[in-house]
């Protein structure tokens, strides 16, 4: 329990404490806008290409020896991120530590349903690993803040090299090994096309204002993206044992959660990345006291699915996650408002933000749950990795997308104010702004950009905050479709 609750605090923080130091890698290690991007999107990348995979090498090889792997895996990924001497390096690590974590994961859940057979037991010992996580999640922003603050945004990731040995020697001690006799095949072929197809779609979209998104390049990329999707479908509707079952998008409660699953991740978590820019450059907080401003979009998700779920019971999931959902949108158009600058700005952001965590609080647990419980018992591994993929597939895509708004949107609001210097100079400067930096000392380039640059960079934001209220509440009509007339957790439509 002990090894499980570990890894799970470690893979919670890798995801909510790293945004919150984004500011100060563009100051320490002169990261530019995309290699931002870059330092979380490899690491949601990586984690959906290895989700499938994992389980089934765990099943095969051993489920205790393939989490303490990973254990170890992390906590190497995690000693090289915080030594790293530049972006590249770092961006590398979060790959790394993204592909471990990913299986590290996998592994806990496994590792848990089978040491606890009792159902009691069980309940206890996913519950106490869900809170767990759960705080790993909500309190990574002021952890990841607080330890940049004292020791420097190294330690952020430095510390889980020491937090891996400690988890590593319960793993050994206490988990039990167990294997599947008749674990199915790796399906390498839909791994390698999936992946393939999102990799090139964030690429193209984090890297296409540079590239043109016009250029035979570019076109290439898409290209080699649709046919790698298409790809990709095809082995999966063929192969003897999928890792995606597509049958199950037949059944309206499992489409209707997919929907609240990719509905979270097209507006709330991707955000996430980018609010602390926002309280920082935009609002003027420094990285400690953002890091608490954060709490408020965070803290949310942790008191409210308690209650979500007694809703669920009573209303029926197909109420409840597009409800949610359509909170998630009221809160991110509340923010929009904000970024209208004037002395209510920080509260009325705060406010959307507990808004945006109290719909995601209630959007969560249902989807889990539902996905999982409108297919059959045999079924429920497998539409709980399509469940996992989607979130992490959607998160991946919309973490390229919302950047790619925010850059537009600066460069958009700089080009009509100045005159402006060329295309070049200009997509530089908007970079730079996109990033925080709001003030530079080459004003040879553009001597008013520090009366310009604010604005520009609020514009962008409610640029994205629109983007992300629109985004989500489609999605959550679609749900609130797809569901249909009976909106109960058991299914039908």
């Amino acid at each position: 329990m002990a090894a499980a609750c570990l890894a799970s605090l470690m893979f919670g923080l890798e995801i909510s404490s790293v945004p919150a130091i984004l500011p100060t890698l563009d100051n320490d290690l002169h990261a530019d806008f995309q290699q931002l991007q870059w330092t979380m999107n490899a690491y949601t990348i990586a984690v959906a290409t290895v989700l499938m995979a994992a389980g089934t090498l765990a099943d095969r090889y051993g489920r205790k020896r393939l989490f303490v792997m990973t254990i170890v895996a992390f906590g190497a990924a995690s000693l090289l991120c915080g030594l790293a001497p530049d972006m590249p390096v770092l961006i590398v690590g979060r790959a790394l530590q993204g592909a471990s974590g990913g299986a590290m994961l996998i592994c806990q859940v496994a590792v848990l349903s089978k040491q606890f057979s009792d159902v009691r037991d069980r309940a206890r010992a996913f519950g106490w690993w869900g809170i767990v996580f759960g705080v790993g999640l909500g309190f990574g922003p002021v952890i990841g803040s607080g330890i940049a603050a004292l020791m420097g945004w190294a330690w952020v990731f430095l510390i889980h090299a020491f937090v891996a040995v400690f988890t590593v020697v319960p793993a050994l001690l206490g988990v039990r090994e167990s294997k599947d006799p008749e674990a199915r095949r790796l399906d390498l072929a839909g791994i390698v096309t999936l992946s393939l197809a999102v990799f090139c779609v964030a690429y193209v979209i984090t890297q296409g204002g540079e590239l043109g998104f016009i250029s035979p390049l570019a076109q290439a990329i898409v290209a080699m993206a649709t046919l790698s999707l298409i790809a990709f479908i095809t082995v999966e509707r063929i192969a003897p044992h999928p890792m995606f079952d597509f049958s199950v998008f037949r059944i309206r409660p499992f489409s209707g959660a997919l929907f609240g699953a990719m509905g979270m991740n097209f507006s709330f978590w991707p955000f996430m990345i980018y609010l602390p820019i926002w309280f920082q450059a935009g609002l003027g907080l420094d990285g400690l006291a953002a890091g608490f401003a954060l709490l408020a979009y965070t803290l949310p998700t942790l008191v409210v699915p308690p209650f979500a779920e007694r809703l669920s019971l009573r209303l029926g999931a197909g109420s409840v996650i597009p409800a949610g959902l359509f909170v998630i949108g009221l809160g991110f158009f509340i923010m929009k408002i904000g970024t209208g600058g004037g002395s209510p700005a920080l509260a009325t952001t705060l406010a959307g933000a507990v808004l945006a965590g109290i719909g995601l609080g209630a959007t969560n647990t249902p989807v889990t749950n539902t996905t999982t419980g409108s297919v059959s018992s045999d079924r429920a591994g497998m539409a709980s990795g399509i469940d996992m993929s989607a979130r992490m597939i959607s998160l991946a895509v919309n973490i390229a997308l919302m950047g790619f708004v925010l850059l537009e949107g600066v460069q958009k609001r700089l080009g009509a104010a100045s005159g402006a210097p060329d295309a070049t100079q200009l997509r530089h400067i908007a970079e730079r702004i996109a990033a925080g930096n709001v003030s530079t000392p080459d004003q040879s380039v553009w001597g008013a950009l520090q009366v310009i640059g604010p604005g520009a960079l609020a514009g962008g934001f409610g640029d994205v905050m629109l983007y992300g209220a629109i985004g989500v509440w489609g999605l959550a009509a679609l749900s609130f479709i797809t569901f249909g007339r009976q909106r109960g957790v058991d299914g039908a439509s």
